[in-house]
Formats: C-alpha cells, sequence, structure tokens
C-alpha cells in the first residue's frame, strides 16, 4: 500500500525528510491503531459513484484492499458494532480468528476474540442468527424494553448477552457507555446505513474509515449514513492510502 496522505510516516517529525511512503505491514498497523479509549470507528465501503451495496450487498462492493484494513479494525477493536438487519444479510458470524489476528491481539494486549455487539429493537434479529449462533464468544445484544420477552429469552438462551439500552428505541449514547464500563471502549462499527446515521445523531462517532471502491454501479442504492438529517458534522482528513486503484481514507469528527 502507498500513503498519499499524510506526507510524513506516523511518528516522524514533520520537518524532517519525506519517505517514498510504502507501508509495510508494521506501517499500516500503525496508521490503523486506535487512540486510548473511548473510541468508535465506522468503517464503509463506497462504490465511486456512492452506492453502499451491490446486489443487495455491502460484500460485492468489497476487494483486497478493503478487507485487508476491515480486519485490521476488528484486529485491534475491543467489540465490533454492528446493526442486526446488516448483520443477518451479510450473513456476519463474528471474529473467527486466523493466526495473524491471533499474533496482532496478543501484541497488543486484546482479549483473544473480540465479541459482537449488534443493535436491535427486537424485530430484526432472529435468535438463530449467525451473529448469535456461530460467534465463537458470547455476542451482545443491544435492545430496548419493548423488544418482546420471548425474543430476549431466545437471544439469551442461544448464548448472547442481552443488554437494554432504552425503552422505544435503542440509546446508542447509553449503550456505547455500556460497552466502555465493560472494557470494551475501542468500538468498530462495520455498518449498516442507518446505525452510522443514528450513530452520527448521537454524537458517538470518533473516526469515519471510507473505501472508495473503483467501481461504477448506478441504480437506487442507499448511501453510508441514513435516517434522519443531523447537523452537519465537519470531518478532519487523517490518512489516504491507495492500492488497487482503490482509496482508503480516514476522517476524524470534529467535535
Amino acid at each position: 500500500m502507498h500513503r498519499i496522505w499524510p506526507p510524513h510516516a506516523a511518528g516522524a517529525p514533520d520537518d524532517g525528510p519525506l519517505d517514498d511512503g510504502q507501508l509495510d505491514e508494521a506501517a499500516l498497523e500503525r496508521l490503523y491503531t486506535y487512540p486510548a479509549p473511548p473510541w468508535l470507528v465506522v468503517n464503509f465501503v463506497a462504490s465511486a459513484d456512492g452506492a453502499v451495496e451491490l446486489g443487495g450487498r455491502a460484500a460485492a462492493l468489497s476487494n483486497a484492499p478493503d478487507r485487508r484494513v476491515l480486519q485490521l479494525g476488528s484486529d485491534l477493536a475491543d467489540v465490533l458494532l454492528v446493526g442486526a438487519t446488516t448483520a443477518v444479510v451479510e450473513e456476519f458470524r463474528g471474529v473467527h480468528p486466523d493466526a495473524q489476528t491471533t499474533q496482532r491481539r496478543a501484541r497488543h494486549g486484546l482479549a483473544p476474540i473480540p465479541p459482537t455487539a449488534v443493535v436491535t429493537t427486537g424485530r430484526s434479529l432472529p435468535a438463530d442468527a449467525p451473529v448469535v449462533t456461530e460467534a465463537l464468544v458470547p455476542s451482545i445484544v443491544l435492545t430496548t424494553a419493548d423488544a418482546p420477552p420471548d425474543k430476549r429469552r431466545a437471544w439469551t438462551e442461544a448464548g448472547a448477552t442481552v443488554l437494554v439500552t432504552g425503552e422505544h428505541t435503542v440509546d446508542l449514547r447509553a449503550g456505547v457507555a455500556a460497552l466502555a464500563a465493560r472494557g470494551l471502549g475501542r468500538i468498530d462499527c462495520e455498518g449498516g446505513p442507518r446505525l452510522f446515521g443514528a450513530l452520527l445523531a448521537a454524537g458517538v462517532v470518533d473516526e469515519l474509515r471510507l473505501t472508495v471502491s473503483p467501481l461504477l454501479v448506478a441504480g437506487a442504492a442507499e448511501r453510508i449514513a441514513a435516517g434522519a438529517g443531523v447537523e452537519p458534522a465537519t470531518l478532519e482528513l487523517a490518512s489516504v492510502v491507495t492500492e488497487a486503484d482503490t482509496l482508503l481514507v480516514r476522517y476524524l469528527l470534529r467535535r
């Protein structure tokens, strides 16, 4: 991978000599390491014309560079955060670590496997969803007091930890605080658009990691944030990396 921005490597003095911008695995890891928690990152891949899905799935837009930084995000996180619809459509199974993930997490003093926190009001997450039944560590369901008691009981019986963080809708600020209170302060959100929009409205997003996939798809696909409008958030460019015609951009949200 090649770093376009910033002009200097992480940790190098701003007035020092410029390097060639080539990133080996260690340099890429430094670039994508989380600041001190709490810190919430949102990841998205979109086509060059702004579509967030192709044939109904975001995975169809992804490629090797995107998957590489997406894995870095989850490898270095305490917990993954995902909307229930996205988890079901993308057949999300939680993290099943390979040797690289295991070594990386051990090196950073992280738990061997990060849990997945799923946001749902109760209707969109069946108890037999792979994110619940196939996760290697218990998933966390962030839900509401209105969620049917039998559904909450079914999630628990399937192995999930259920946290009620709202009456009629999930209070995401309370949900993020509940995760942080469990020592899960480095939060890696992997979609979808409505969850991102709600997180923006709650004011809990610290960083956006956006992959621009070298595809044009047209159609009526959603953009990366959906739902009720929010006051426009000002972004600060943190890094731009490129590989195989793909742009990988990190933005920090200014408070």
